[in-house]
């Protein structure tokens, strides 16, 4: 347990140079987590006979990768940056990897944000090949909760989004203080136990696009229960009551917006029937 606890004075979060370029672990785990993604997709569609094609699914995850992308970094600059007029006046700043003529790579993410530029990108792509809205979402959200597991490890193997200070035999040592893996909590909960939840229902949906607003509910209360043992960000802190962080906020507001929408579409599907 002892090389457990102190795991970051020995990892680097360096793979390897490429071209006097630094490829982080946390690289390699995105990649690897868009493509699980895609590979889990395909292989529902094929199980479950989804109609949906092998060729819609590679052109959807252009859109949504785009989507995500954009989605996540304007998130981040809006809901978390400190800086963010500094971004809003000088845009090209957004995606620019140096920072004072060395490559730092673009750092600061949302999820919030990339959940936004999804269901972005998943309109376009249905405005423009007609696959019904509902229907690639609920393919799409069970396939993302097997990537976000990737995505979180990432973030513990590029040790950021650290958890608050324990005492717990499992903890992590960063900069001397030991603090919950909370990022391996979320790997778990908002990936893994996500994605049992959806996956066991998927047979059993009542209508199109219901598995979408399941996944908005699992996992804003999945995101809600991890922050307690997450640290907040610190430019920002608690927002409210002295526990309330602006993640958690942000997961009620998809949890009820959800819930919402959820029986709405519910009632106009009973009365379908």
């Amino acid at each position: 347990m002892e090389s457990w606890n102190h795991i970051y004075e020995h990892f680097d979060p360096v793979a390897f140079q490429l071209f006097s370029i630094p490829v982080h672990w946390y690289g390699m785990m995105y990649v690897l987590a868009l493509l699980s993604a895609l590979y889990v997709g395909k292989w529902l569609v094929k199980k479950d006979k989804t109609d949906i094609t092998q060729k819609q699914l590679d052109d959807y995850f252009i859109y949504v990768e785009i989507g995500v992308i954009l989605g996540a970094r304007l998130g981040y600059i809006i809901f978390y940056d400190p800086n963010t007029s500094y971004y809003l006046t000088q845009p090209w700043q957004i995606f620019n990897p140096f920072r004072d003529g060395e490559f730092v790579g673009i750092r600061g993410m949302s999820y919030h944000g990339a959940v936004i530029g999804f269901l972005l990108g998943s309109y376009l792509f249905y405005r423009r090949h007609g696959v019904p809205f509902g229907r690639i979402l609920d393919v799409a959200v069970i396939a993302v909760s097997v990537g976000y597991v990737f995505g979180r490890i990432g973030n513990f193997l590029n040790q950021e989004l650290v958890g608050r200070v324990t005492d717990v035999s499992w903890g992590i040592y960063v900069h001397g203080v030991l603090r919950h893996p909370s990022q391996l909590y979320e790997a778990f909960l908002e990936g893994v136990v996500v994605f049992l939840i959806l996956y066991s229902y998927r047979n059993y949906k009542k209508f199109e696009g219901e598995l979408t607003l399941f996944y908005a509910m699992a996992y804003g209360a999945m995101r809600f229960a991890a922050e307690f043992w997450r640290e907040p960000d610190i430019q920002i802190g608690y927002i409210c009551c002295d526990w309330m962080t602006k993640g958690q906020l942000l997961s009620m507001m998809m949890i009820v917006g959800a819930g919402l929408f959820w029986l709405y579409l519910s009632k106009r599907h009973l009365k379908s029937v």
